[in-house]
Protein backbone atom coordinates (compact mmCIF):
# COMPACT_ATOMS: atom_id res chain seq x y z
CA UNK A 1 0.00 0.00 0.00
CA UNK A 2 0.85 3.70 -0.93
CA UNK A 3 1.08 5.41 2.46
CA UNK A 4 0.90 9.07 2.88
CA UNK A 5 2.31 11.71 5.33
CA UNK A 6 1.56 15.14 4.25
CA UNK A 7 3.05 18.45 5.69
CA UNK A 8 0.56 19.63 8.69
CA UNK A 9 -0.88 23.21 7.58
CA UNK A 10 -2.66 23.76 11.42
CA UNK A 11 -1.60 27.09 13.48
CA UNK A 12 1.37 26.27 15.19
CA UNK A 13 1.33 22.50 14.18
CA UNK A 14 4.94 21.33 14.31
CA UNK A 15 4.58 17.17 14.74
CA UNK A 16 4.38 15.18 12.08
CA UNK A 17 2.46 11.45 11.61
CA UNK A 18 5.16 9.39 11.66
CA UNK A 19 9.19 9.92 12.82
CA UNK A 20 11.64 7.87 10.25
CA UNK A 21 11.80 5.24 12.23
CA UNK A 22 8.03 4.69 11.88
CA UNK A 23 8.99 4.62 7.95
CA UNK A 24 11.37 2.12 8.66
CA UNK A 25 8.42 -0.15 10.35
CA UNK A 26 6.16 0.60 6.87
CA UNK A 27 9.04 -0.57 4.73
CA UNK A 28 9.52 -3.45 6.03
CA UNK A 29 6.20 -4.49 5.70
CA UNK A 30 7.01 -3.45 1.59
CA UNK A 31 4.57 -0.40 2.05
CA UNK A 32 5.08 2.41 0.07
CA UNK A 33 5.97 5.51 2.14
CA UNK A 34 5.43 9.32 0.28
CA UNK A 35 6.35 11.90 3.15
CA UNK A 36 5.41 15.79 1.91
CA UNK A 37 8.91 17.88 2.04
CA UNK A 38 9.74 19.72 5.43
CA UNK A 39 6.57 17.73 6.98
CA UNK A 40 9.13 16.67 10.03
CA UNK A 41 11.23 19.93 9.93
CA UNK A 42 8.60 21.02 13.28
CA UNK A 43 9.79 17.72 15.26
CA UNK A 44 13.38 17.65 14.26
CA UNK A 45 13.47 15.52 11.35
CA UNK A 46 14.89 16.37 7.78
CA UNK A 47 13.78 15.28 5.07
CA UNK A 48 17.11 13.19 4.66
CA UNK A 49 16.26 11.64 7.65
CA UNK A 50 12.97 9.90 5.60
CA UNK A 51 14.45 9.70 2.64
CA UNK A 52 17.08 7.60 4.41
CA UNK A 53 14.43 5.60 6.60
CA UNK A 54 13.03 4.41 2.60
CA UNK A 55 10.08 7.26 2.16
CA UNK A 56 9.88 8.59 -1.23
CA UNK A 57 9.69 13.08 -0.68
CA UNK A 58 7.38 14.71 -2.22
CA UNK A 59 7.15 18.62 -3.58
CA UNK A 60 3.60 18.88 -2.70
CA UNK A 61 0.69 18.64 -0.86
CA UNK A 62 -1.19 17.55 -3.69
CA UNK A 63 1.57 14.69 -4.85
CA UNK A 64 0.43 13.28 -1.54
CA UNK A 65 -2.85 13.66 -1.21
CA UNK A 66 -3.22 11.90 -5.18
CA UNK A 67 -0.75 9.15 -5.25
CA UNK A 68 -1.53 7.93 -1.34
CA UNK A 69 -4.01 5.11 -0.58
CA UNK A 70 -4.23 5.89 2.92
CA UNK A 71 -3.23 8.83 4.44
CA UNK A 72 -1.52 9.64 7.76
CA UNK A 73 -1.81 12.92 9.52
CA UNK A 74 -1.68 14.65 13.01
CA UNK A 75 -4.69 16.58 13.10
CA UNK A 76 -7.93 16.81 10.98
CA UNK A 77 -7.81 18.44 7.38
CA UNK A 78 -8.65 21.87 6.95
CA UNK A 79 -10.83 23.96 4.19
CA UNK A 80 -7.57 23.94 1.64
CA UNK A 81 -7.20 20.60 2.06
CA UNK A 82 -10.75 19.57 1.04
CA UNK A 83 -10.58 19.67 -2.30
CA UNK A 84 -8.25 16.60 -2.09
CA UNK A 85 -10.34 14.23 -0.34
CA UNK A 86 -11.49 11.15 -2.58
CA UNK A 87 -14.12 8.02 -2.06
CA UNK A 88 -11.53 5.79 -2.44
CA UNK A 89 -9.16 7.08 0.18
CA UNK A 90 -8.46 5.79 3.87
CA UNK A 91 -8.00 9.04 6.38
CA UNK A 92 -6.40 8.25 9.48
CA UNK A 93 -5.98 11.16 12.39
CA UNK A 94 -7.59 12.58 14.79
CA UNK A 95 -10.97 14.06 13.68
CA UNK A 96 -12.60 15.63 16.86
CA UNK A 97 -15.55 15.80 14.29
CA UNK A 98 -18.48 15.93 17.15
CA UNK A 99 -16.94 19.74 17.50
CA UNK A 100 -16.96 20.70 14.18
CA UNK A 101 -20.56 20.36 11.90
CA UNK A 102 -18.56 22.12 8.59
CA UNK A 103 -15.58 19.39 8.88
CA UNK A 104 -17.96 16.06 9.19
CA UNK A 105 -20.27 18.01 5.97
CA UNK A 106 -17.25 18.23 3.88
CA UNK A 107 -15.21 15.15 4.82
CA UNK A 108 -19.12 13.66 4.40
CA UNK A 109 -19.39 15.12 0.68
CA UNK A 110 -16.12 13.79 -0.22
CA UNK A 111 -17.05 10.36 0.57
CA UNK A 112 -13.50 9.75 2.05
CA UNK A 113 -13.51 7.22 4.71
CA UNK A 114 -12.35 8.73 8.23
CA UNK A 115 -11.07 6.62 10.73
CA UNK A 116 -10.64 8.66 14.54
CA UNK A 117 -7.53 8.53 16.29
CA UNK A 118 -9.50 9.53 19.92
CA UNK A 119 -12.29 7.52 18.65
CA UNK A 120 -10.44 3.88 18.39
CA UNK A 121 -11.54 2.55 21.60
CA UNK A 122 -10.24 -0.99 23.42
CA UNK A 123 -13.16 -3.66 24.70
CA UNK A 124 -12.00 -2.10 28.00
CA UNK A 125 -12.69 1.27 27.08
CA UNK A 126 -9.45 2.55 26.47
CA UNK A 127 -8.45 4.86 23.66
CA UNK A 128 -5.33 3.87 22.70
CA UNK A 129 -4.76 6.17 20.56
CA UNK A 130 -5.47 9.24 22.40
CA UNK A 131 -4.26 8.17 25.87
CA UNK A 132 -0.52 9.85 24.68
CA UNK A 133 -1.82 12.97 23.55
CA UNK A 134 -3.58 13.31 26.36
CA UNK A 135 -1.24 12.54 29.00
CA UNK A 136 1.11 15.18 26.81
CA UNK A 137 -1.73 18.06 27.23
CA UNK A 138 -2.73 17.59 30.88
CA UNK A 139 0.68 17.70 31.98
CA UNK A 140 0.83 21.31 30.17
CA UNK A 141 -1.51 22.10 30.84
CA UNK A 142 -0.56 22.93 34.40
CA UNK A 143 2.48 24.44 32.90
CA UNK A 144 0.63 26.74 30.97
CA UNK A 145 -1.61 27.64 33.79
CA UNK A 146 1.56 28.38 36.02
CA UNK A 147 2.51 30.99 33.03
CA UNK A 148 -0.66 32.47 32.35
CA UNK A 149 -1.01 33.16 36.06
CA UNK A 150 2.03 35.64 36.01
CA UNK A 151 0.88 39.32 35.95
CA UNK A 152 3.15 39.75 32.56
CA UNK A 153 0.28 37.83 30.83
CA UNK A 154 -2.44 39.15 33.11
CA UNK A 155 -2.62 36.39 35.47
CA UNK A 156 -3.25 37.26 39.23
CA UNK A 157 0.67 36.64 40.23
CA UNK A 158 0.23 33.73 41.86
CA UNK A 159 3.17 31.07 42.12
CA UNK A 160 1.89 27.71 41.74
CA UNK A 161 3.73 25.88 44.61
CA UNK A 162 3.75 29.01 46.95
CA UNK A 163 6.65 29.83 49.39
CA UNK A 164 7.37 29.13 53.00
CA UNK A 165 4.67 31.39 54.75
CA UNK A 166 2.40 32.06 52.00
CA UNK A 167 -0.35 28.74 50.36
CA UNK A 168 -0.04 27.75 47.31
CA UNK A 169 -2.61 28.41 44.25
CA UNK A 170 -5.24 26.40 44.09
CA UNK A 171 -5.54 24.11 41.48
CA UNK A 172 -9.22 22.87 40.17
CA UNK A 173 -9.14 20.04 37.40
CA UNK A 174 -12.59 18.73 36.38
CA UNK A 175 -12.43 15.18 34.95
CA UNK A 176 -10.46 12.44 36.40
CA UNK A 177 -9.60 10.58 33.13
CA UNK A 178 -5.88 10.67 31.61
CA UNK A 179 -5.92 14.37 31.03
CA UNK A 180 -7.18 15.14 34.61
CA UNK A 181 -4.52 12.52 36.46
CA UNK A 182 -1.30 13.83 34.55
CA UNK A 183 -2.29 17.28 35.01
CA UNK A 184 -3.42 16.61 39.14
CA UNK A 185 0.49 14.86 39.17
CA UNK A 186 2.15 17.86 37.48
CA UNK A 187 0.30 20.24 39.59
CA UNK A 188 1.01 18.39 43.00
CA UNK A 189 4.30 18.08 41.87
CA UNK A 190 4.87 21.74 41.94
CA UNK A 191 3.35 22.25 45.38
CA UNK A 192 -0.08 23.37 44.41
CA UNK A 193 -3.23 22.57 46.07
CA UNK A 194 -5.20 20.30 44.27
CA UNK A 195 -9.23 19.05 44.18
CA UNK A 196 -10.30 17.44 41.23
CA UNK A 197 -13.81 16.49 39.96
CA UNK A 198 -15.45 13.51 38.37
CA UNK A 199 -18.54 11.25 38.55
CA UNK A 200 -16.73 8.12 38.48
CA UNK A 201 -16.14 7.44 42.14
CA UNK A 202 -14.02 4.71 41.14
CA UNK A 203 -11.53 7.08 39.07
CA UNK A 204 -11.69 9.05 42.26
CA UNK A 205 -10.94 6.46 45.23
CA UNK A 206 -7.72 5.03 42.58
CA UNK A 207 -6.64 8.56 42.76
CA UNK A 208 -6.95 9.33 46.40
CA UNK A 209 -4.52 5.86 46.10
CA UNK A 210 -2.09 6.84 43.97
CA UNK A 211 -1.70 10.15 45.36
CA UNK A 212 -2.00 9.22 48.98
CA UNK A 213 -3.90 11.47 50.13
CA UNK A 214 -2.46 14.60 48.71
CA UNK A 215 -5.43 15.41 46.31
CA UNK A 216 -8.88 16.33 47.40
CA UNK A 217 -11.50 14.44 45.23
CA UNK A 218 -14.59 15.66 44.79
CA UNK A 219 -18.17 14.18 43.42
CA UNK A 220 -18.61 16.14 40.23
CA UNK A 221 -21.97 17.93 40.47
CA UNK A 222 -23.36 21.77 39.21
CA UNK A 223 -23.14 22.24 43.03
CA UNK A 224 -19.68 21.08 43.87
CA UNK A 225 -18.23 22.27 40.57
CA UNK A 226 -19.61 26.11 41.14
CA UNK A 227 -17.90 26.32 44.45
CA UNK A 228 -14.81 24.68 43.40
CA UNK A 229 -14.39 27.42 40.14
CA UNK A 230 -15.45 30.16 42.96
CA UNK A 231 -11.90 29.33 44.53
CA UNK A 232 -9.51 28.22 41.54
CA UNK A 233 -6.93 30.04 40.64
CA UNK A 234 -6.30 27.65 38.40
CA UNK A 235 -9.02 25.61 36.66
CA UNK A 236 -8.28 22.56 33.86
CA UNK A 237 -11.10 21.50 32.15
CA UNK A 238 -10.74 17.67 31.74
CA UNK A 239 -13.46 16.39 30.55
CA UNK A 240 -13.86 13.54 27.90
CA UNK A 241 -17.06 11.73 26.38
CA UNK A 242 -15.34 9.44 23.67
CA UNK A 243 -16.47 10.92 20.36
CA UNK A 244 -18.94 13.34 21.28
CA UNK A 245 -19.48 16.72 22.33
CA UNK A 246 -18.00 17.70 26.12
CA UNK A 247 -20.80 18.72 28.34
CA UNK A 248 -20.47 22.22 29.50
CA UNK A 249 -20.18 21.40 33.31
CA UNK A 250 -18.39 24.83 33.98
CA UNK A 251 -21.27 27.99 32.82
CA UNK A 252 -20.68 31.14 32.21
CA UNK A 253 -22.25 32.49 35.99
CA UNK A 254 -19.41 30.19 37.25
CA UNK A 255 -17.27 31.73 34.96
CA UNK A 256 -18.50 35.07 36.58
CA UNK A 257 -17.84 34.11 39.93
CA UNK A 258 -14.62 33.51 39.61
CA UNK A 259 -11.47 35.04 40.44
CA UNK A 260 -10.15 38.38 38.27
CA UNK A 261 -7.13 36.99 36.96
CA UNK A 262 -7.72 33.47 37.26
CA UNK A 263 -6.25 31.19 34.40
CA UNK A 264 -8.64 28.22 32.60
CA UNK A 265 -7.29 26.00 30.50
CA UNK A 266 -9.78 23.90 28.65
CA UNK A 267 -8.25 20.69 27.43
CA UNK A 268 -11.80 19.30 26.47
CA UNK A 269 -11.66 22.82 23.61
CA UNK A 270 -11.18 20.11 20.51
CA UNK A 271 -14.39 18.33 21.38
CA UNK A 272 -15.94 21.59 22.11
CA UNK A 273 -14.88 22.60 25.51
CA UNK A 274 -16.62 21.82 28.89
CA UNK A 275 -16.79 25.67 29.96
CA UNK A 276 -19.47 27.83 28.32
CA UNK A 277 -17.01 30.75 28.17
CA UNK A 278 -14.30 28.68 26.10
CA UNK A 279 -13.75 29.01 22.61
CA UNK A 280 -11.37 27.38 20.09
CA UNK A 281 -7.73 29.55 20.26
CA UNK A 282 -4.58 28.77 18.65
CA UNK A 283 -0.64 28.56 19.26
CA UNK A 284 -0.24 32.21 17.99
CA UNK A 285 -3.09 33.65 20.02
CA UNK A 286 -3.66 31.48 22.58
CA UNK A 287 -5.81 33.21 25.08
CA UNK A 288 -8.16 35.97 25.69
CA UNK A 289 -10.18 37.55 29.02
CA UNK A 290 -13.88 36.93 29.74
CA UNK A 291 -15.31 38.35 32.52
CA UNK A 292 -11.68 38.73 33.83
CA UNK A 293 -10.59 35.67 33.76
CA UNK A 294 -7.99 34.46 31.07
CA UNK A 295 -9.22 31.34 28.70
CA UNK A 296 -6.56 29.48 27.25
CA UNK A 297 -8.36 27.88 24.45
CA UNK A 298 -5.87 25.76 21.97
CA UNK A 299 -7.17 22.85 20.52
CA UNK A 300 -3.32 20.84 19.77
CA UNK A 301 -1.66 21.37 22.58
CA UNK A 302 0.99 18.87 22.35
CA UNK A 303 2.18 20.00 18.90
CA UNK A 304 3.99 22.83 21.46
CA UNK A 305 6.47 19.98 22.15
CA UNK A 306 6.78 18.05 18.86
CA UNK A 307 9.33 16.18 18.93
CA UNK A 308 8.14 14.26 22.44
CA UNK A 309 4.84 14.25 21.34
CA UNK A 310 5.41 12.48 17.89
CA UNK A 311 7.20 10.22 19.39
CA UNK A 312 4.71 9.01 21.69
CA UNK A 313 1.97 9.53 18.69
CA UNK A 314 3.92 7.04 16.08
CA UNK A 315 4.96 4.31 19.01
CA UNK A 316 0.40 4.26 19.68
CA UNK A 317 -0.69 4.49 16.13
CA UNK A 318 1.89 2.22 13.98
CA UNK A 319 0.55 -0.93 15.05
CA UNK A 320 -2.96 0.33 13.74
CA UNK A 321 -1.81 1.62 10.38
CA UNK A 322 0.49 -1.02 9.90
CA UNK A 323 -2.98 -3.34 10.49
CA UNK A 324 -4.69 -1.36 7.71
CA UNK A 325 -1.71 -1.53 5.13
CA UNK A 326 -1.06 -5.46 5.41
CA UNK A 327 -4.82 -6.45 5.60
CA UNK A 328 -6.64 -3.59 3.66
CA UNK A 329 -9.34 -1.16 4.96
CA UNK A 330 -12.22 -4.56 5.58
CA UNK A 331 -9.97 -7.38 6.69
CA UNK A 332 -8.59 -4.82 8.84
CA UNK A 333 -12.18 -3.68 10.65
CA UNK A 334 -13.37 -6.66 10.68
CA UNK A 335 -9.94 -8.54 13.03
CA UNK A 336 -9.65 -5.28 14.95
CA UNK A 337 -12.60 -4.50 16.94
CA UNK A 338 -10.56 -1.40 18.29
CA UNK A 339 -9.86 -0.02 14.97
CA UNK A 340 -13.39 -0.56 13.48
CA UNK A 341 -14.74 1.34 16.78
CA UNK A 342 -12.86 4.22 15.52
CA UNK A 343 -14.85 4.42 12.39
CA UNK A 344 -16.06 7.80 12.03
CA UNK A 345 -17.37 8.02 8.32
CA UNK A 346 -16.93 6.07 5.18
CA UNK A 347 -18.91 6.41 1.61
CA UNK A 348 -20.63 9.17 2.61
CA UNK A 349 -22.40 8.17 6.01
CA UNK A 350 -21.97 8.88 9.36
CA UNK A 351 -20.35 5.12 11.01
CA UNK A 352 -20.42 6.32 14.39
CA UNK A 353 -23.04 6.85 16.89
CA UNK A 354 -21.76 9.65 18.96
CA UNK A 355 -20.14 12.19 16.19
CA UNK A 356 -24.20 11.26 14.33
CA UNK A 357 -26.06 12.35 17.75
CA UNK A 358 -24.14 15.57 18.05
CA UNK A 359 -25.67 16.65 14.79
CA UNK A 360 -28.68 14.83 14.87
CA UNK A 361 -27.25 12.88 11.58
CA UNK A 362 -28.74 9.58 10.94
CA UNK A 363 -26.46 6.74 12.34
CA UNK A 364 -25.32 3.70 9.62
CA UNK A 365 -23.36 1.24 11.08
CA UNK A 366 -20.64 -0.15 8.57
CA UNK A 367 -21.24 -3.52 6.84
CA UNK A 368 -17.76 -3.45 4.79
Amino acid sequence: MLIGIPREIKDGENRVAITPAGVTGLRQHRHEVLVETEAGTGSGYADEEYAGAGAGIAATPEEVWARAQLVLKVKEPLPQEYPLLRPDLVLFTYLHLASSHDLTRSLLDSGVTAIGYETVQADSGALPLLVPMSEVAGKMAVQIGARYLETDFGGRGVLLGGVPGVPPAEVVIIGCGVVGINAAKVAMGLGAHVTILDVDHERLRYLDDIMHGNVITVYSNPLNIARAASYADLLVGAVLVAGARAPKLVTEDMVRAMKRGAVIVDVAVDQGGCVETTRPTSHSEPVYAEHGVIHYGVPNIPAAVPRTATHALTNATLPYALDLADHGLDEALGRNAALRRGLNLRAGKVTHPAVAAAFGMEYAPDSG
